[in-house]
């Protein structure tokens, strides 16, 4: 008899009802922007400006202990970009990871995301870790970064 019980919820996608299961507000929009940098993290690790670039908002900021910058294009972003990205390679980066990311919801159009960016060397070694802290908006029914702040990564963002 054990065996024969089903529980309601593992029914539920079968029958096409997931969607309609009561969530928190925003949760699918958490799940969304938490897929969005994560897939941001990929491209930037191939350190090709052509794959990540897009995920930012035009206009973007950024907030780095170098200072800030206001950057309204994409092309603006690649200039602003380059010499970080050229010294990442100078070090022997290979790839980066976010880890203890929490993202918490703004307004209906706004998230605010935080954790620690750990970077590895192509030897496997780690190369450095730095906060970053994201607001990202969205619009046209997707996430950008519109704001980007790198920081110590003892001082990471944390949510509630």
């Amino acid at each position: 008899m054990k065996h024969l019980i089903v529980s309601l919820t593992s029914l539920l996608p079968a029958l096409g009802i997931l969607a309609s299961v009561s969530r928190p507000a925003g949760e699918d929009d958490k799940a969304a922007v938490t897929r969005v940098l994560n897939d941001y993290y990929s491209a930037f690790s191939t350190l090709d400006m052509q794959a990540f670039v897009p995920y930012y908002h035009e206009p973007c900021f950024i907030v780095a202990p170098q200072g800030v910058a206001g950057v309204p294009t994409h092309a603006a972003l690649v200039a602003t970009l380059t010499p970080s990205i050229e010294g990442l390679r100078t070090r022997g980066f290979a790839r980066s990871k976010l880890i203890m990311l929490e993202v918490k919801r703004l307004s209906a159009t706004t998230m605010l995301a935080g954790g620690v960016a750990v970077r590895y060397m192509t030897d496997s070694q780690e190369l450095e870790r730095v906060g970053v802290a994201y607001v990202l908006q969205k619009a046209d029914n997707r996430w950008r970064i519109v704001v980007i702040v790198v920081h110590d990564a003892d001082n990471r963002l944390r949510l509630e």
